[in-house]
């Protein structure tokens, strides 16, 4: 059976690119990473999608990107923006890297488990300005890794498969409905408290699709007095 290394953090968008991976007949080996962000809920989450999927390999791997901050959502001294996404502006959680160390790291675990792809939930419509979610940055990627490694030369580089990246926050939430994905298990929220706080990016990008989608019951009661749904 060919063999898919999916990216999951535990959010809506790497849950749904994982259930796509499994309905294109791959079984998937799911990768997460513990990179120094403020909480553990993600990988909480990442955890409970395994098991609603039945996902047999799981590999959650430390990688300290907080040693040297950057980002609000590594270093506790910097506040998370909690006023709404604001356009043509990198916000400040954005972590520098990120992507690049993961899909490096997924790259030597492809090739170590002879996987013919790699899944990413990365997004480049609803995606608050991250530079490594675009579709540029992806097919540079996608260049290296033939360069990189014994399967490149081979001509066996694995395939970066973003199937999300081109999709609006809406349209992921109809996929994810379509393939059973466990929403309401899934956590985008940069906070770790009890509860979502409705208020940051991730949050508020979440719950107004969710709401456009027709589902306000899986959107926070904030989201739900923002964009008009109680």
């Amino acid at each position: 059976m060919k063999k898919a290394i999916v990216l999951l953090s535990g959010g809506l968008d790497s849950a749904t690119s994982a259930a796509i991976a499994l309905s294109e007949g791959y079984e998937a080996i799911a990768l997460s990473f513990r990179y120094g962000q403020r909480h553990e809920k993600e990988l909480e989450a990442a955890q409970k999608i395994v098991a609603h999927f039945n996902i047999q390999e799981h590999f959650t791997i430390d990688v300290n990107l907080a040693q040297w901050g950057g980002s609000s959502l590594t270093d506790t001294a910097l506040k998370i923006p909690k006023t709404g996404v604001e356009t043509n502006i990198i916000p400040s959680t954005y972590v520098p890297g990120r992507n690049t160390v993961f899909i490096a790291i997924a790259l030597s675990l492809a090739e170590a488990k002879e996987a013919e792809a790699i899944y990413l939930g990365i997004n480049a419509i609803d995606y608050s300005g991250y530079p490594d979610c675009r579709p540029e940055y992806l097919q540079a990627y996608q260049s290296l890794a033939a360069l990189s490694s014994k399967a490149g030369l081979e001509g066996k580089a694995p395939q970066l498969i973003a199937p999300l990246v081109q999709d609006s926050k809406v349209d992921i939430v109809k996929r994810a409905l379509q393939l059973n994905v466990p929403i309401a298990l899934t956590w985008s929220c940069y906070q770790g408290e009890e509860k979502p706080c409705g208020l940051c990016d991730s949050c508020r990008i979440r719950d107004r699709a969710l709401i456009e989608a027709g589902h306000p019951e899986l959107s926070t009661e904030i989201g739900r007095e923002l964009y008009g749904k109680k």
